[in-house]
């Protein structure tokens, strides 16, 4: 077992890069991600590992820090709350539009605009559907909790290595605040310059075997090669849904209704869950632990055990779109959330699956 510490969920992820073997974070402070790299400037990682740590100038002047040190090969991320992730839109997609790797922190705040500084999950429509311009998808991870807070920074760069793609984890504020027990991995060094050569050919390190130089870009003039490009990046895609679907079921076994959510709106829907049981209801849960790929199949399947499903969000109903779709209408599916950085109850969610679903049958 390692280390046990007490920590933020902003915290938790800060250690996790240095401990991951990060070579860079370029950000730019706002609530309420902001102590990321705070935690960051604390432990100077410069010292630990020598990892590069930046306070931008601006959102967009960060994002496209990420983008020349990803196409170096270097192991670098980003984190930052809503308006800041929109910011950043722009060169998500040439990132994205390039094939490099990079893994971006969006602590979810209440919104449009400025919005709220409290918890929320309305940035679903930005992050899973691609908030940017262009054919692309970001892998998406949904934490619920600080632990996992900690574990998807390595996941999150495994999978963005591992597909030449941009990672995010969607958080919120509620998970970025709250402190709990994490247990901490070991220091895992970063690659030298001959390493990142040998296993990432693709980087612009250079002259190489091949050739003189690496020239990173996703700019393509030639409408026909733009296409064969964007159907690449489809089959990547693929690949991704059909490989790395992760999800939680609870109680899923003998469940005849089911309550679809990710995040904080998971850990009060386990409650809800549990209280369901105790009065004799079952209720169960499926928390997708990625937002894209979307766990389609196995709702789907789920849909022939049950008698509906309740999507519960931080968001007007944002990925409720995306249970129906999957459900293709063998059951019925509604949707129930609070938005403005007002978290759902457990009581409210419950009250509301019994009347839409469960009265109605």
């Amino acid at each position: 077992m390692g280390e046990l510490r007490l920590m933020k969920g902003n915290e938790a992820i800060a250690e996790a890069a240095i401990r991951s073997g990060a070579d860079g974070y370029f950000g730019y402070p706002i609530t309420p991600q902001s102590e990321v790299i705070e935690h960051l400037a604390a432990q100077k990682p410069e010292e630990r590992t020598g990892m590069t740590l930046l306070q931008a100038e601006s959102e967009i002047a960060a994002i496209n820090m990420v983008y020349g040190a990803a196409g170096c090969g270097k192991k670098v991320m980003t984190s930052s709350s809503s308006p800041g992730i929109s910011l950043k839109q722009e060169g998500i997609t040439y990132i994205a539009g390039a094939e490099l790797p990079c893994l971006i922190l969006n602590v979810v705040r209440g919104g449009p605009g400025l919005g709220t500084i409290q918890p929320s999950q309305s940035d679903y429509f930005q992050s899973v559907k691609g908030g940017g311009h262009g054919d692309y998808h970001l892998i998406v991870l949904a934490p619920s909790s600080v632990q996992e807070m900690y574990d998807f920074v390595e996941l999150g760069f495994d999978l963005a290595f591992k597909y030449r793609n941009p990672t995010m984890i969607l958080s919120d504020g509620a998970i970025g605040q709250m402190m709990e027990k994490v247990e901490i991995g070991e220091q895992k060094p970063r690659l030298t310059e001959e390493q990142i050569k040998e296993k990432y050919p693709w980087a612009t390190t250079g002259k190489t075997k091949d050739r003189e130089k690496n020239v990173i870009t996703s700019l393509e003039l030639e409408p026909e090669k733009m296409e064969q490009f964007n159907r690449k990046l489809i089959e990547k895609y693929r690949k991704i849904e059909e490989n790395e679907v992760r999800y939680e079921e609870i109680q899923c076994e003998d469940a005849e209704y089911l309550m679809v959510a990710y995040g904080t709106s998971a850990r009060i829907c386990q409650k809800s869950v549990q209280i369901a049981r105790n009065e004799g209801l079952k209720v169960g849960l499926l928390r997708p632990i990625t937002l894209f790929p979307f766990p389609r199949k196995r709702i789907n399947e789920l849909a022939d055990q049950v008698k509906g499903m309740l999507s519960v969000e931080m968001s007007s109903g944002q990925m409720v779109e995306d249970v129906r779709l999957a459900v293709n209408g063998k059951v019925p599916v509604e949707y129930y959330g609070r938005m403005g950085g007002i978290v759902p109850s457990t009581e409210e969610a419950l009250k509301d699956l019994k009347q839409k679903i469960i009265g109605g049958k």
